[in-house]
Order: structure tokens, then C-alpha cells, then sequence
């Protein structure tokens, strides 16, 4: 068959090299079969006039497909398609070849293994966001992490963090962390009970991949956290939802499960639940732990914002009074530093911890050595712990100055008690106001808030509570925030007092 240069088209502008474009529309060709084994190609001077591109991009094309595999090269007589690919029928080219675009839908079949929906997409712009309960990243300690990592840039050891390192994590951060948490936390554990991983998520991935089989009976809260409920279902396990009250977690409703059927494993967040705020209480602990030891059932006790404390000291985790081995206990420096610092932990006993750091080296061989060598120099110079006396005093702060601006301006619309500790405000629309029906309108306002569809698991009843975050806004901004908000309960709520 003869070439046609009108077979090739090129974008200039497009990311992909012009020589590769040139590459890559003559392969899909010979693919589809318009191009047979053995056929000619133009001369390089030929294809380079007819595209209006330079030669050498023309020569490096062939050279590409000559590398490739793709094309023979004869003296005196120039470029053939390789004369021994297999012969395929043509097809039509405007239905089998998009030029420079890559496949919307695989050709083989892909179950939905991983049907949950809500990949988070934060492209989109807006004016302000009263978030589900995030750290102000532009007070995180940057310019301290930074100033680590020159540090190590100017060792001559620097090479040994850039090379394969311990898949349980950074011998050094797992130290210092054991150290960090013995002060915090009283958990008296070794770098050895220590698994590093990517966010407290990555954890509570691994400790349910290993615990969980299909059928294997879970107890989480509800309402809870989407994102450990989707971890467990994912595993084949029975999701068995218990209720939440003022005082953590019903440990009543646990154990009547517990009566009835095999509990595998039991997931709480005991410091400022999400997304209720509430604090499991110091007998609940107590009786959980006990409700463990009796009916032999894992806990995963995620803390992921222990340190966030404002009414009092926090109460120790459950893991701090463990004496059987039965908490698996869950952190990050995600709300310590900011979100986008990948660094979480396991602490758990050996033989947890050996199988999750294997399981973990399947996934992922390590992780990021050089960072972890950093986070560990940060909690050595107690830069974390300075940091965080800061971070606490500001968004205590800004928690007040939330509470008393939804009180003032949004008290006859909405109801909450205010936080111990945390990110967030747990919140109570009054009259019937649906939390869509906000979210909607305060969208089309410049302001971003929970539509309260996620808080209740495979519960589709509208119900009327909302999570508004304050920590990541600063004070002009929540008091913004909170007019926007008035703005649209005054439409939705006419007969309400005018702000």
C-alpha cells in the first residue's frame, strides 16, 4: 500500500513531541492495517515538506520507529514497514485511530471492584470553604522542613536517603516517634511496634487487610467515617453500624453484636469523632478495652488528631492502656503539619506490624526516606512540639471566634455544641433546612460547605446535620464565611430575623 502523508496530522502545541506524534501515527497505522509489512515511506525530505516540519524531526521519527522495531532500513533505498509484523486487515480510521489521544475505556473487561464513588477533584475554583476540618496549611512549618532537607543536601551521606531504605520506615523518625509518643500519649512502645506509612489511611488499610476475610463482622459508628467504612466493606467484611451519643461511641450496642455473632474487629475514633466531635469517654474506654479482651476482637483506634486539644488535656488513647494486645493504633502528621505531608503510623505488636510491613512492601517498597529523615529531625529539635503549641493556641482561637459568630448571626437556624478539641463544628439545621439546599445556593454565593449526604453510611434519609470546619479559614475569612451562610439561610428561612 502507498504512504500518504495525509495519513499523519500534528498539534504543535500539544505536550507530545512532534517527532513522537510523527512516531506514534505511523505505529497506530501499521497497527490498524493501513500500513502493510513491507510497504514504503516517504523520504524523510518528502514527509518533512508535506508536514511543514524540520527534517531532523522527520529523521528523528524514523530512527524512533527504526529502534522500535517498527520499520526496516535499506541502503540506497530508505524506510519500509518491517517486513515480518503480522498482516492486518484495515479498518476504518476515524472510528479506530484518534491521533494523539489516549483510550477512554479499556478492551478487556474491568469488574468494579472498588465501586465507591467521591475521588476527591479540587479543580474547581472558589472563593472560600468551610472544609470538613483541615490544618491552615499556610501556618504549617514549612520553612523548618525545608531548612531540614538543605541540611541533608549538604551531607556527603546524602545518597544513602535517596536509595532504598527499611520498608518499616526510617529507623531514625520510628525512634523519635516512639519517644513522641511516650511523652503525648504515655504509650510505652519501640521503634520496633512501629510501622511508617502513607497518612493514617494507608494504615488502616493494611491492619484490615490482614485482619479481614469475606463475612468477617465489623463494628464501626454511625454516624462515621466513609473512609474507613469503604476500607472494610472493600475486604468482603459485614459492616455492623452502631449509634454515637454525646459521650463516643454506644458500647451497649457493641456488645449485643458481640452476643450474637463473631466480631472481628471494632474501629473508633475516640478523640473528636468524626464527624461529631465527641470524645469517647474514660469509662467507655475502659469498657471497650474489656469488651475486647473477653469477646477477642482488634480495635483500630484511630487518633488522628490528638494533639488538637482546647478544653483540657486530652485523655490517653486506648492503646496507652492496653495490656492484652488487642489496639491497633493509627495517627499522621497530615493534620499535625498540613494534608499533603504523607506521613502516618501503625504502632501495633510485632507479629501485626511484620505482616503489615509486608504487605505494605507490595504496595509500595518504601517510603519517602529523605522526608522521614526530616519529620524525624523536626521531632528530635522539638520544632513539631513548638509547632504545635502554636497551632493549638490559634485554632482555639478561631474555634471561639466560629462559635460565637454562627451564635450571633445563624442561632435561629442552626444548633451545636462547641468542640473540645479538633477541626471542626458539628452543626444541626433547624425548620427543615436541608443541607443540599444550602450547599447549593451557598455555592452559587462563592462558598463552599458539606451538602451532610456523607456522614450517615447507606443512609439516604436527609438528615440535618453539617460539619463546618475553622481551622483553615483565618478570622476575616470566617466571619465572611458565616455572612455568606446568613445570606442563604435568610433566603431558605424567610421568616427568620434579618442578620
Amino acid at each position: 500500500m502507498k504512504f500518504s502523508t495525509g495519513l499523519i496530522t500534528i498539534d504543535k502545541d500539544a505536550q507530545v513531541a512532534v517527532y513522537l506524534q510523527i512516531t506514534n501515527s505511523i505505529i497506530g497505522h501499521i497497527r490498524q492495517g493501513t500500513l502493510k509489512p513491507a510497504s514504503p515511506l516517504p523520504s524523510s525530505r518528502l514527509l518533512a515538506a508535506a508536514l511543514k516540519v524540520h527534517r531532523k524531526t522527520v529523521v528523528a521519527a524514523y530512527d524512533e520507529l527504526y529502534a522500535q522495531s517498527w520499520v526496516d532500513v535499506y541502503a540506497r533505498k530508505g524506510f519500509f514497514v518491517a517486513k515480518n509484523l503480522p498482516d492486518v486487515s484495515p479498518r476504518p480510521i476515524n472510528n479506530t485511530v484518534k491521533q494523539n489521544a489516549y483510550p477512554l475505556k479499556t478492551h478487556f473487561d474491568v469488574a468494579e471492584k472498588i465501586p465507591y464513588p467521591g475521588l476527591f477533584n479540587d479543580d474547581k475554583p472558589r472563593l472560600l470553604t468551610f472544609d470538613d476540618g483541615f490544618p491552615d496549611t499556610r501556618v504549617a512549618p514549612v520553612e523548618l522542613l525545608v531548612r531540614e532537607y538543605r541540611r541533608f543536601a549538604n551531607y556527603h551521606f546524602t545518597q544513602k536517603y535517596l536509595t532504598y531504605g527499611p520498608e518499616q520506615g526510617s529507623a531514625n523518625l520510628r525512634t523519635e516517634l516512639a519517644r513522641f509518643l511516650g511523652e503525648t500519649r504515655g504509650l510505652q512502645v519501640s521503634a520496633d511496634d512501629i510501622l511508617i506509612t502513607k497518612g493514617a489511611q494507608m494504615a488502616i488499610y493494611l491492619a484490615a487487610q490482614i485482619l479481614l476475610s469475606k463475612n468477617d463482622v465489623v463494628i464501626a459508628a454511625d454516624p462515621g467515617y466513609p473512609g474507613a467504612n469503604e476500607v472494610f466493606e472493600q475486604t468482603g467484611a459485614k459492616l455492623k453500624l452502631v449509634p454515637v451519643d454525646e459521650h463516643g461511641i454506644d458500647l451497649n450496642a457493641v456488645e449485643e453484636i458481640c452476643e450474637q455473632k463473631k466480631v472481628k474487629l471494632v474501629y473508633v475514633i475516640p478523640h473528636h469523632h468524626r464527624p461529631t466531635t465527641v470524645t469517647l469517654s474514660a469509662d467507655r474506654r475502659m469498657r471497650l478495652l474489656e469488651l475486647a479482651r473477653k469477646y477477642r476482637f482488634a480495635i483500630i483506634e484511630d487518633d488522628y488528631d490528638y494533639d488538637f486539644h482546647y478544653a483540657s488535656s486530652p485523655i490517653l488513647p486506648l492503646a496507652s492502656a492496653d495490656y492484652y494486645g488487642s489496639v491497633i493504633y493509627v495517627g499522621s502528621f497530615c493534620k499535625t503539619i498540613a494534608p499533603g505531608i504523607r506521613i502516618g503510623f501503625m504502632v501495633a505488636p510485632a507479629n501485626l506490624v511484620v505482616q503489615a510491613t509486608r504487605l505494605r512492601k507490595m504496595i509500595d517498597r518504601q517510603g519517602e526516606h529523605l522526608l522521614e529523615e526530616a519529620i524525624a529531625n523536626l521531632l528530635k529539635n522539638g520544632d513539631i512540639g513548638r509547632h504545635l503549641k502554636k497551632a493549638n493556641k490559634l485554632y482555639h482561637e478561631r474555634r471561639d471566634i466560629l462559635c460565637a459568630l454562627l451564635k450571633e448571626h445563624l442561632g435561629s437556624w442552626l444548633s451545636f455544641k462547641i468542640p473540645d478539641g479538633g477541626f471542626a463544628v458539628w452543626v444541626k439545621y433547624a425548620d427543615g433546612i436541608s443541607p443540599a439546599d444550602v450547599a447549593e445556593r451557598a455555592s452559587a454565593m462563592g462558598l463552599t460547605i458539606n451538602n451532610g449526604r456523607d456522614y450517615f453510611y447507606h443512609n439516604t434519609v436527609n438528615h440535618p446535620y453539617v460539619r463546618i470546619g475553622f481551622a483553615s479559614l483565618n478570622p476575616k475569612e470566617l466571619k465572611t464565611a458565616v455572612k455568606i451562610l446568613a445570606g442563604v439561610f435568610k433566603k431558605l428561612s424567610p421568616k427568620s430575623p434579618e442578620v
